[in-house]
């Protein structure tokens, strides 16, 4: 088998460099970015777009902040031709958007590309021809001298028909179809004779766009390939170096990484990596693989759900759920120990600080995504994620053996549900585990407090034990002392092991805030047994919440 497929698949020839620099650099700056959605997203579709769909995209890009945007391909369909005209007669291009358009080195489709943009402020035309061996022996059918000639005559040509637009500020684009499977030498003699032939200049640079049409090797390779270009172009100050990756070997996120350390200053590609086969690098990752960084990637992701269902209605493609930065469960944990971290996270996290919650490399704030759906509940999850939603959804802060013991009463009712469990699932699970108004043995119905002698206070106690009212009374050092003495005097030797109260105003879905109170009672014994209360009513709460441990010790003892 090894045999077989070393016969038919030779690798690539390494990088002719020594002493290469691009290892040690890292990116501190964005690059120029340009959107290929309209164009190469666009032929990668079941439907392509038409012009409605286009131009909602359009301007969501220009809203994002992308200033080069590959409109079309002009030549190919009056439909494409027919969308640059509208942005440009319409004046639908903002004044610091510069539109792009592509064609081949072919004299026809040039002409006709060059019409399309008649009365544009500014345009990039985009020219390109393959340049590998392949292409050309069994493609084209020509010598390196003819493929060189080829992108030279097309060059000559848009300069001509652009001189014949003065008011048109234009800008030529070259790709070497096909770079990463050329050898470099011809890559770098084609790309010279067009500088030459543009005769590109500092103030009126040429793009060189190097792409990985097809991905064939590591992103280590490409990065040495696009150093050594960028070591050996003529008048490279002349030249806005610009890289276009596909993802054909999954890697075109970090084959762009590597290209701009190693010298491109521009990299083409779609939001959310559409394109032709595998897709194009997809520059919403690209981003925001920055912006954790530090690095102020130049593009409004602020709003990543509007861009998102954007994108989707207009390619009609869907969008991962585990997509990065994007899908509607990338800032959402199942896994008890992610929740448990990203719960202490979240609780050490101060605003003056670097963001550092566990588990997560952006704050989903900045993407304009919330903490309601970061933790979510199935039977794989733990206290912690359990916590968390009824802590950030209702305001109710557990004590941490609560957690242990309460996470195993939702595994159980997950396991038993056989899906995920809401947060109003947990809550209502809480309430009817521990909420003492939910027994109708022992049922609260009020209270009234004095004080008594040397500063105790005695309390009568009114509740109702299986439909019978009775008034229970005692003493404490305050209301929770004296209800546990008064419900002594039924016979039970209760002992407060612990006692929490707060206000549930950080609740988001329980309304107006409310007390909560949570006490743990033992009879004598060593297990404890909590009782929680909620109330407008302070006391009334702490008072409940004794009921409610009380209630669950006894239930406790009738089934032992």
């Amino acid at each position: 088998m090894q045999a077989t497929v070393a016969a038919k698949y030779s690798p690539f020839a390494p990088v002719p460099m020594t002493e290469r620099q691009w290892p040690h650099r890292t990116i501190n700056h964005a690059p120029i970015w340009m959107s290929t959605d309209l164009r190469d997203g666009n032929q990668a579709l079941f439907e392509p777009m038409d012009i409605e769909r286009k131009l909602r995209l359009f301007k969501t890009l220009c809203d994002i902040g992308f200033k080069h945007i590959e409109v079309a391909f002009p030549s190919a369909s009056q439909t494409e031709f027919d969308f640059v005209r509208t942005l440009i007669e319409q004046e639908l291009i903002p004044a610091d958007v510069t539109i792009e358009v592509l064609t081949q080195a072919r004299e026809p489709l040039i002409r006709r590309t060059m019409e399309s943009l008649q009365g544009a402020q500014r345009a990039i035309v985009h020219v390109y021809n393959a340049t590998s061996k392949p292409f050309r022996e069994f493609v084209f059918g020509m010598e390196r001298e003819e493929v060189v000639e080829m992108a030279v005559s097309s060059v000559r040509l848009v300069k001509e028909l652009a001189a014949a637009q003065p008011d048109t500020e234009w800008t030529l684009e070259y790709s070497p179809e096909t770079f990463t499977a050329t050898e470099l030498d011809f890559s770098l003699e084609i790309c010279n004779a067009v500088t030459a032939a543009w005769d590109a200049s500092p103030q009126r640079p040429v793009i060189l766009n190097l792409p990985t049409t097809v991905e064939v090797t590591t992103p280590n390779v490409y990065a040495d390939q696009i150093e050594w270009m960028h070591r050996h172009l003529a008048r490279r100050d002349s030249i806005i170096l610009s890289v276009h990756p596909h993802n054909d070997r999954g890697t075109a996120v970090a084959a762009a990484e590597l290209a701009l350390m190693a010298g491109a200053q521009r990299v083409e590609g779609c939001l959310f990596g559409n394109g032709e086969r595998t897709g194009n690098v997809d520059l919403v990752t690209l981003a925001l693989n920055m912006h954790t960084q530090g690095i102020d990637c130049g593009l409004d992701f602020s709003d990543i759900n509007a861009v998102a269902r954007t994108y989707e209605f207009c390619t009609q493609l869907p969008i991962h759920p585990r997509h990065p930065y994007v899908g509607d469960l990338v800032f959402t944990a199942f896994s008890g120990s992610h929740q448990d971290a990203i719960k202490k996270g979240f609780s050490a996290q101060k605003a003056d600080e670097h963001w550092s919650v566990p588990y997560l490399p952006i704050d989903p704030a900045d993407v304009g995504r919330t903490y309601d759906s970061i933790i979510r509940i199935n039977s794989q999850s733990g206290k912690g994620g359990i916590a968390y939603l009824l802590e950030t959804d209702y305001g109710i802060v557990m004590p941490r053996r609560m957690q242990v013991e309460f996470s195993g009463v939702v595994q159980q009712y997950s396991e038993h549900l056989g899906a995920e469990v809401s947060a109003a699932h947990i809550y209502k699970l809480f309430t009817s585990t521990y909420l003492q108004s939910n027994n109708p043995r022992l049922h609260y119905l009020g209270y009234r407090l004095s004080e008594a002698t040397a500063g105790a206070q005695s309390i009568a106690l009114n509740i109702a034990v299986n439909g019978e009212a009775l008034t229970l009374t005692g003493q404490g050092n305050g209301p929770v002392d004296a209800a546990v003495h008064a419900l002594g005097t039924l016979g039970h030797d209760l002992r407060v092991l612990g006692f929490e109260e707060r206000s549930t105003a950080a609740s988001a879905s329980a309304g107006s805030a409310q007390a909560c109170a949570i006490v743990e009672l033992s009879n004598g014994g060593g297990q404890g047994f909590y009782g929680v209360g909620i109330d407008d009513d302070i006391v009334s709460a702490s008072i409940q919440a004794v009921l409610s441990g009380l209630c669950r010790m006894t239930e406790s003892a009738a089934q032992a």
